[in-house]
């Protein structure tokens, strides 16, 4: 394929704007604090747009459309479980958070269990995150192979590094202005697209809503209480709250932005905002997914995820195409950037300063030695990520990106919201009661996953985790 220059022109232009704007975000950092917590000092707003690219972005922008494609808009159902799963983490954890000066989220359970209950919940983070955003990665990667005509491989590689510059120069304070901006970008790229298919589909968005209602393709309630179904009226009010405490109270990708705010306040108002912005991201995306289904006559493709961006390639003209794909870059970048300085600082703070003794709220030499670790590991980290998506290549026709890295991560966050809720519930749990409980609910949803997921469906995996990690911690505590 032929890639037109002015396309090219938009993609050189947005990628090396946000690697100088990103590492000249970075300028005059001196420790730990500014590098992964950017002082404390971020406004509320910025730091909103940055949680909503950052578990959104590449999923929302390719995956979504594509599952709407091929079903229904019941995706549609999660984003209410969202709004709820958040207000409980903004009135229930945040203030712990930010009175006891936290820097990770694995702290509390240090704090309340000891350190080897904070190490086990970071290394399961990491792990979490490495698989479930290689996939991100991957995804974002089908784009500019189609553009471009690279291997899958190539194209990984390359988004990879151009990410990896900023974030390794800049920090938390580039990660989190340059997210703010691509939120606006890859929206302004969707925006595009539903404009081009209401000129492109004959008749426009009425007689693709038309069409697409005759097809039942607009169904967005489904109240069924069925665990086999994962898009239903329950499993999004649930299974919805349960996955948004989960992600956003216990992991350190979204908790590291949220702290990053002035005071308790900002941060209550960067969390809950971000469900809404999310609920109208879902509204976007799955109805370009309906207006795909119209213009290709609801065809069939080798990947749900390539479809979007087929069309983006074949039926936009330059400069429009160009916009879009820089688009999926920035949505992609997004969640790639806040990884990597994620899994850095849990790697910094939870493993490195305890054992080479540098106190994170030392003096300054440790605060500046704790910043050199710091960009140490986030180099680290994006090897493994890209790894991670390259191997993510030949299983990729299992199911929509998005479906596969929501299950990878609902495995474990049950676990891991379990022992959250141990430790503000459960006044007699040890470490020892946290840490069986935790491998439990990973055991009973890894098995459920096995041998059981026509039955259950992924969004009741969180759930299920959390009860089997709270009941084993809580019985456990009883004993001697």
């Amino acid at each position: 394929m032929t890639v037109h220059p002015l396309d090219l022109a938009v993609l050189v232009l947005y990628l090396a704007g946000v690697t100088a704007w990103g590492a000249w975000l970075g300028r005059g950092q001196t420790g730990g604090r500014d590098y992964f917590l950017g002082a404390r000092e971020l406004p509320w707003g910025a730091v909103m747009l940055s949680v909503i690219a950052t578990e959104t972005s590449t999923l929302t922008f390719l995956s979504i459309p594509g599952v709407a494609y091929t079903g229904t808009l019941a995706f549609f159902q999660l984003a209410f479980g969202y709004i709820v799963g958040r207000s409980v983490v903004a009135w229930v954890l945040l203030p712990a958070y930010r009175s006891g000066g936290l820097v990770t989220a694995y702290q509390l359970l240090e704090a309340r269990f000891g350190r080897g209950a904070r190490r086990f919940t970071s290394a399961i983070f990491m792990v979490t995150r490495l698989l479930a955003d290689g996939v991100r990665l991957f995804a974002t990667a089908i784009p500019l192979a189609l553009l471009t005509g690279w291997p899958l491989a190539v194209s990984i590689l390359v988004i990879g590094i151009a990410t990896a510059i900023y974030t390794l120069a800049g920090g938390i304070r580039a990660v989190v202005w340059v997210d703010a901006a691509q939120t606006a970008l890859y929206m302004a790229g969707a925006a595009a697209a539903i404009v081009a298919l209401g000129v492109l589909v004959p008749g426009g968005w009425g007689a693709i809503v038309e069409s697409a209602g005759a097809a039942g393709k607009l169904v967005v309630i489904d109240p069924a209480f069925d665990f086999a179904v994962p898009y239903t009226l329950w499993a999004g009010l649930v299974g919805g709250a349960f996955l948004s405490m989960a992600s956003h109270g216990a992991d350190q990708l979204i908790v590291q932005r949220v702290l990053t705010c002035r005071d308790l306040g900002g941060s209550r108002k960067a969390l809950v905002g971000s469900g809404f912005g999310v609920l109208l991201q879902f509204a976007v995306f799955l109805a370009i997914g309906v207006g795909l289904w119209a213009y290709y006559g609801g065809r069939a493709f080798e990947r749900s995820d390539e479809i979007f961006a087929r069309f983006v390639i074949d039926a936009l003209p330059p400069g429009i195409t160009g916009l879009i794909v820089a688009g999926v870059f920035a949505a992609a970048m997004s969640t790639l950037s806040s990884s990597i300085n994620s899994l850095a600082s849990a790697s910094a703070y939870d493993f490195w300063a305890p054992a080479a003794g540098a106190a994170p709220g030392g003096d300054a030499a440790d605060d500046a030695r704790i910043l050199r670790a710091g960009r140490w590991f986030s180099a680290l980290w994006t090897a493994l990520l890209i790894g991670a998506a390259i191997l993510f290549i030949p299983l990729s026709r299992e199911a929509a990106a998005v479906e596969v890295a929501l299950g990878i991560a609902s495995l474990v966050y049950g676990g891991l919201l379990g022992a959250f809720a141990l430790a503000l519930l459960a006044p007699r749990a040890r470490q020892r009661d946290a840490i069986l409980g935790i491998a439990l609910g990973v055991l009973a949803t890894t098995a459920v996953w096995l041998f059981a997921r026509e039955q259950v469906a992924w969004p009741w995996y969180v759930p299920i985790g959390t009860l089997v990690t709270f009941a084993t911690g809580w019985t456990l505590s009883r004993t001697p």
